[in-house]
This record gives structure tokens, sequence and C-alpha cells, in this order.
């Protein structure tokens, strides 16, 4: 998926996730300086108007919800290609199932883990979803799928507030009463709503205490891997474990949201989360900030520099292209990372590329054309491409070698090292080079007129260290684009000095 420049008049910095029917990226809107989430419907869908409508819907139930624990929504709009789009709040915090990730150490599904929550905190977030779920239902809404992936986090003068995003399943209440359509997160849906009955807020509510059950003893109340299965649950364990032990009565609340039967439950999630609260004596003990800021979750980085006037590189060119070829297994973990490309390799394996290791343990490998190579540390070594690409500004194949740490070394939100090179067509130097917000510096553009002209600017500062861009002119119409991710300027320096071009 390549990486638009702007949608609409957000200027966009990269992806940070995609789903089914939507993709969501970070974007600055450069008018207010700030920045924000952009959905943007998936291509495939904007021909099924069912689809359309809900995406469409799901902009308004925001905007009717005056709550700071439902996602705002600040701006609508369509792309040329009729594809729609929604401006939301950017959670700069991540996910409640980012928090959960990261204290497991794995990147296992919803509610995966032992979360690395006190229960005070685990209290606050069920109050402040629960006031989130309130504001919805005040406004004749469900949410119908409440889940830590839809639970985000934003920083708001100096804390983290918890707030309900995703409301790609919501429902009016009116017309959830003749809702003939199963859907929904097993592990977390009712079971009225498994079975597709009519359904009202007490569906949420059901929602929101598997989630406290998650939180409090730190395992879902279920395994249900089908909506089959939540369909007609059995009773879940017993909360309390000898780790983590509650109150009898704490366990009785929450299996009370958990009633299989929803006239068993509590007459409103406001009721459930009250009766909660009062069965611990930790909620007035909360630390503060009662969630610490997590530096390791997404986060905004600079401001992006204006556009440029004129004769740019040509368009998508300011990240290199993922490779296409499955990556060799990485020793790094990280709770967050958002996948991003800018362009596609022709189709192809990485098998077979040439390779010559010297006595410092650097690398020296090879495009399939053998036009290009370049020496590199042997730990970049675990994603390989070498079958050449396709430049945006052509149809015809040109010789690329695509080196990195993991495939995805490219994506400024990823700590990665590595090196794309690729030729395409043109007749001169472009006079400006791409643009690295998420860097703190960008030092001057050195240009060299002897030998193979070119364009070198080095940005420093960046999240995992420096990126530098260089431009040659290797021919009269051709130009070689180098792009350098590195932990430190010398290894960078090393890697731009081995490149070389062959029979051009």
């Amino acid at each position: 998926m390549s990486t638009p420049a702007r949608l609409g008049r957000y200027a966009v910095r990269r992806r940070l996730g995609s789903g089914g029917f939507a993709t969501v990226w970070l974007a600055y809107d450069e008018q207010l300086d700030s920045p924000v989430a952009v959905k943007v419907l998936a291509d495939n869908w904007t021909e099924d108007s069912h689809v359309l409508r809900r995406f469409v819907e799901e902009g308004r139930y925001l905007r009717r919800v005056e709550s700071p624990h439902v996602v705002p929504v600040y701006d609508a709009g369509e792309l040329d290609d009729g594809r729609p789009y929604l401006v939301m709040a950017y959670a700069d915090q991540g996910t409640l199932a980012d928090r959960l990730a990261a204290a497991d150490g794995t990147d296992g599904p919803d509610g995966a883990g032992v979360p690395g929550l006190t229960v005070s905190q685990a209290v606050e977030v069920v109050r402040q979803v629960g006031a989130g779920l309130t504001a919805l239902h005040a406004r004749d809404i469900l949410h119908r799928d409440v889940k830590p992936a839809n639970v985000l986090f934003r920083t708001v003068d100096g804390t983290v507030r918890a707030m309900l995003g995703d409301l790609g399943l919501g429902k009016a209440l009116d017309v959830s009463s003749r809702l003939t359509m199963v859907a929904g997160t097993p592990t977390f849906v009712s079971p009225e709503q498994a079975q597709a009955e009519p359904l009202d807020a007490r569906a949420d509510q059901y929602s929101l205490g598997a989630l406290a059950y998650l939180l409090l003893a730190g395992r879902a109340p279920y395994t249900h891997t089908t909506l089959g299965a939540a369909a007609a649950p059995a009773p879940p364990p017993p909360l309390s474990t000898p780790e983590r032990p509650f109150p009898d009565a704490t366990d009785a609340v929450v299996r009370r949201a958990l009633a299989v039967d929803r006239d068993e439950r509590y007459p409103d999630v406001a009721a459930f989360v009250e009766a909660l609260e009062a069965t611990l004596d930790c909620v007035a003990a909360a630390p503060a900030p009662w969630l610490p800021l997590d530096p390791e979750l997404t986060q905004p980085g600079a401001r992006p520099a204006p556009a440029p006037a004129a004769e740019p590189l040509p368009p998508r060119m300011s990240q290199p292209p993922q490779p296409s070829a499955p990556p060799r297994p990485s020793r790094r973990r990280w709770a967050v990372a958002a996948v991003l490309a800018a362009g596609a390799l022709v189709a192809g394996g990485a098998a077979g590329y040439a390779w010559q290791a010297d006595r410092e343990g650097e690398v020296r490998l090879t495009d399939d054309e053998g036009s290009l190579s370049v020496a590199v540390p042997g730990d970049w070594e675990r994603s390989v491409a070498t079958d050449g690409w396709t430049p945006p500004t052509g149809d015809a194949a040109y010789p690329a070698l695509s080196v990195g740490t993991r495939t995805d070394w490219n994506d400024p939100a990823t700590p990665a090292e590595g090196v794309f090179l690729g030729l395409f067509p043109g007749t001169r130097l472009p006079t400006t080079m791409p643009q690295h917000p998420e860097c703190g510096e960008a030092q001057e553009p050195v240009t060299e007129t002897s030998g193979d002209p070119s364009t070198t600017v080095v940005h420093t500062g960046c999240p995992d260290g420096v990126t530098v861009e260089r431009v040659v002119q290797v021919a009269d119409n051709r130009l070689l684009w180098v792009q350098v991710r590195s932990d430190d300027r010398a290894t960078a320096n090393r890697v731009l000095d081995s490149v070389e071009t062959h029979g051009i």
C-alpha cells in the first residue's frame, strides 16, 4: 500500500493501521497545527452501498456524542476517487490492546496475556469506557464491538484519557431492534448479539463486563473463536486466583454483567460500573497520573515541513518500496509498529542473490541484474529483495535492491536499519529531496558536481538514529536513488561509500 502525500487538506505522515474496511493514517492539520487520525474507506468497498453507508454512519454517530471518552470527529470529506474519509482525534498513546501486548511481550489477539495494570488502573479503564458507553446510549447508539483494540488512549493536559473508538459496527437502537446481521468479536460479544437477536444497551454492558474480567483477572473470561461458541457460553471460571484474589462481591458483580439472560444484568452500564467500584476500596487511592505516559507508543513527531515548490522527486518516492521477500526472523520485539510502503517491487523472490562476506563481517549484495551492489553489516541481511522495482514515474521495471533488519525497515515509526538502491529515469537531479518530519533536523544539502553529480541530505535526530537521502546522476537519462537508515552516522557513511553501479 503506497503512502499518499495528502488526504484532502491533511498532510500524511504514516500509516497507523488497517482492517478489512478501512485504513487509518497519521496526518497533520497544517491550518490548526495539530496531528490528526484520518480513516479512509478501502478502495475495494466503494461500490458496496451497505459498507459505504456504515462508514458514513460511524462519523455521524461519533459526531452526535459529546463525551471526553468517545473519540471526537473533527471533519469528513471525500477523496478524488470517491472514497470517504473521517478526521478524528489522534490517540497518541495507542490502544488498550497495545498495553496488553507490551505487558505480555507478545502480539497475540485482543486480551491475550497478563495486563500490566494495577487493580485501580483496571477499574479506572472500565469507568472511563463505561462513561463513553453511557454517552453513546444516551444518544440511542450501540457500540457493539467493545474490546481492547477499540479502547484508545490520548494525552490530554498531561494525563492519559481512555476513549471508545471504531463505531464501524455501531447502530442506532431503533435500527438494532430489527437487526439480523451477526457481527462482533467472539471473546467479548454478548450471546444475544451472537445469535442475531434484537439488541439493546445491555449488549454493550456484557462486552464491558468481559473487558472488566480480563483487566482484573489477567485472562479473558472466555476463549471463544467463533460467534457460534459465543451464542451459548458456559459460566466463566472464578475471577479470583491465588495470585490475583478479589472479594466474592467483585466476582458477583462481574458475573451479573456477564449473565447470559440479559434481564439478569444491571439496568444500565452506569449501574454496573458503580457496583464494581463499590466492591473495591482501591479506586480512591489511584495514583496520579492514573496511567503513565508510554513514550514507546505512537507519537506525532515534529510538524511536517512545507510542501516543495518545484521539481521534487517523482510522486510517492519519499519512502523506498517494501521488499516483497519474506523476512528472516528478527530478534527485536516492538509493541507498536506501523507498516508503510511507497512503491512495489516487481514480483519475485529474494533467493539467489549474490553476496560476499569480508573480514569485518560485512556482506556485499547485488541485485538480480548485477547493476547495483552495496556492502552492509551482517545483521542487516534479514530482509533482502533483489528483483527490481517499477518507479512511480513510469511502467517499466528498473534494477533495485533493498536490504534491512526487517521488512518494514523504511517505516519511520519502526526502529530498524536498512538501505534501498533504485534506478529510475531522469535527466537532472531533483531540486527538492524527500522530507523526514519524524527527524529532528535536516542538514543543508551537499551537491557534488565532479564525477557523477549527486545531492545528499543527512537527517539527524531521527527516532532510530540518522536517515540519509542521496540522488546520483549515473547516466544522461538515469538517476540512482539511495536511502539509508542507520543507528549511527559512521555506519551510514560506510554503507553509502560502498554503493556501486555496474554496466551503466
